[in-house]
């Protein structure tokens, strides 16, 4: 494949602010993020942790072709529990154009399951996606993520109730 992931680094976060605020509507974030609250989150909970063995969150750049065009890893990270939440979010342009948004999700998930259990030792590695977001829902279940459970009712959307759903990857080796 052609997707890279590497440590984020100070160049990439403003893109990422960017890219999450224009797409709130699939985030659980209900405010738009200020250059100085991006700056503030990255220092504090992201490049804070580089140099410790348990980090709570570990973050990469994808860049496909070279290009920085998404951002995602595992957050949340339990390592008592070994287990850790996916996150992942590309660009507006990538995340409309389905053929791209699909190879793009699809690799990551793979590169993220390797790292995940070969290289961290986790044994669980799971996903919150809201009801509508059909085509993502896809990609996680042909990924051989496991639908587990369904909150409904969960968050208010544009006005609208909506489910959120909770996938999980579990390696029983």
């Amino acid at each position: 494949q052609n997707l890279c992931m590497m440590v984020i680094n100070r160049d990439d976060i403003e893109s990422i602010r960017g890219w999450r605020n224009a797409q709130t509507k699939v985030l659980r974030q209900n405010k738009i993020i200020t250059k100085q609250e991006q700056i503030q989150y990255f220092e504090h909970y992201i490049f804070n942790e580089y140099c410790s063995s348990e980090p709570s969150n570990i973050l990469f750049s994808l860049f496909f072709e070279g290009t920085l065009l998404g951002y995602g890893g595992l957050v949340h990270v339990s390592w008592e529990n070994k287990r850790a939440e996916i996150s992942f979010l590309v660009s507006p342009e990538v995340a409309s154009n389905k053929d791209l948004y699909k190879d793009i999700f699809t690799s990551f998930l793979k590169l993220t399951k390797v790292i995940a259990i070969n290289y961290l030792g986790l044994r669980r590695i799971f996903t919150e996606t809201f009801d509508f977001r059909n085509a993502h829902i896809s990609i996680l279940e042909d990924s051989g993520f496991v639908r587990e459970g369904v909150m409904n009712d969960h968050v208010i959307i544009e006005g609208r109730p909506c489910a959120s759903i909770i996938h999980g990857f579990i390696n029983k080796n």
